[in-house]
């Protein structure tokens, strides 16, 4: 079996690449595949603690996470393609104005 610390590395490692993704990268949908990142990385560490305590609430979070994850997914998605579909582009650095 596979130590629970592994786990906790490879959830950080995650982490770190989703908060370099959203620093990094300027594209809407870039921005939005590094929060999911962020999230799953979140949901691994929730794994990894419920492992190494024998308790059920670290599963019980990660569904709620998932299902949180999949609603704004869901949304983020239909908010850029709304805004695609007025602005021809989905790059940070042109939404500047709050009215489209």
């Amino acid at each position: 079996m596979v130590p629970y610390e592994y786990y906790i590395a490879l959830s950080g490692l995650l982490m770190v690449l989703g908060l370099v993704g959203i620093i990094v990268r300027k594209n809407i949908i870039a921005l939005l595949l590094s929060t999911e990142l962020m999230l799953n990385a979140v949901n691994i560490a929730f794994v990894a603690f419920d492992m190494k305590l024998g308790d059920v609430s670290g599963q019980v979070f990660v569904f709620f996470i998932l299902t949180i994850a999949a609603a704004e997914a869901a949304v983020g998605l239909g908010l850029i393609m709304a805004i695609y579909r007025l602005r021809k582009d989905v790059d940070v650095n042109t939404l500047t104005e709050l009215k489209l």
